[in-house]
């Protein structure tokens, strides 16, 4: 089985000390880094911010490999990408407080309600989804395990399911996958510690390879970034949980004609812009969201490195933070009012970089 990790090559780097002073009034909070240790990432690398930007401290070595994670209520959450993969929940210094299996290989992504009872995770090379009950104190318990189902005309990366996306709708009733394999978002119904089996909730246009969803902070739409046809789709959302399909338009320039794969996406809290990375092409694409959530192409911007694979917003501090992966750094972009990013010299080398998460 062909494996994100057989089509990604990276470079290492030492960790290092950012020397620009911060953005007058930005508050940069601690952060920590996600990284493969075949791309020279020594474990999970902790970010903290000093009075003149941000200090790359030594890695703690044990938790190596960590694809993705989130925090909540002092505990964060990671996934362990190996075969048999793991999920791991960590205190605040970095101590495991469970070790659980991901439900399958490789895990590269995890989400948590909003009401901190339900987490799951994203199985890409077994297609698979777990999802765990979280009790008082956040601990997970013993998962329930869905299977995706599906292949796509891409023989080499679709050979079948993988998913690569998990989040919950905002009244928790909900779990959407997005699986790149099978060209498709599932929906889950979720009831208490019961997970209803996956059902159709979108087709992706055949060998699209849909990676990410992001969801409009306040309309009843989404958007999902396609990585194998480098797209931006447009989604309305249904109230059965199903979406249809507004618009498509393309990550890339026009007249581009390189290899490129689509990465991350997000949107800020006012839903006025959207960010998506392009990895080859190695920038990220800003656009300006209408009051109808229509999205307008404003800007692409050089990424700071190769193969943005993640970036971080950080609103409150007026900054977003690229982690480019292949060159091993982290680059500093501050955020204009009109959404529009502006590069800066800041970087944090941090090798084999592949998510960034607050402490």
């Amino acid at each position: 089985m062909t494996t994100r990790r057989d089509l990604l090559a990276g470079l290492g780097a030492a960790a290092t000390l950012a020397t620009l002073p911060a953005a007058a009034g930005s508050r940069r909070p601690a952060l920590v880094a996600g990284t493969y240790a075949a791309r020279g990432g020594a474990g999970l690398y902790p970010v903290e911010p000093t009075a003149t930007g941000w200090h790359v401290a030594d890695p703690i070595a044990k938790l190596t490999d960590l694809s993705f994670g989130v925090s909540r209520g002092g505990k964060a959450y990671f996934v362990h990408e190996s075969p048999k993969g793991r999920l791991l929940a960590t205190d605040g210094a970095g101590g495991v407080l469970a070790d659980r299996s991901s439900g399958g290989d490789d895990p590269c992504h995890v989400a948590i309600d909003r009401q901190g009872r339900m987490l799951a995770v994203a199985n890409y090379s077994s297609g698979s989804v777990a999802l765990y009950p979280l009790d008082r104190n956040g601990i997970p318990g013993a998962p329930v395990v869905r299977q995706q189902a599906g292949t796509g005309p891409d023989k080499a990366r679709q050979n079948g399911p993988h998913a690569h996306w998990v989040g919950f709708t905002a009244d928790g009733a909900m779990l959407h996958s997005v699986d790149l394999g099978a060209d498709a978002v599932f929906a889950y119904e979720v009831r208490g510690a019961q997970v209803s089996p996956p059902r159709l909730a979108w087709r992706a246009p055949a060998g699209s390879g849909p990676r990410h969803l992001a969801r409009h902070p306040r309309l009843a739409m989404a958007y999902v970034v396609t990585e194998l046809a480098n797209t931006l789709v447009t989604l309305d959302a249904k109230r059965d949980g199903s979406f249809a399909t507004r618009a498509t338009q393309s990550l890339l320039p026009p007249g581009y004609t390189g290899a490129s794969a689509a990465a991350h996406l997000a949107i800020d809290r006012a839903g006025r812009t959207l960010y998506a990375s392009n990895r080859g092409h190695d920038s990220i694409a800003v656009f300006t969201l209408g009051s109808d959530g229509t999205p307008t192409l404003a800007q692409h911007i050089a990424c700071g490195g190769h193969w943005p694979r993640f970036f971080l917003l950080l609103e409150a501090a007026g900054l977003l933070l690229v982690a480019n992966e292949r060159s091993g750094n982290v680059a500093v972009f501050r955020i204009g009012g009109d959404g529009r990013l502006t590069a800066t010299s800041e970087t944090l080398a941090i090798p084999g970089v592949v998510f960034l998460d607050r402490a």
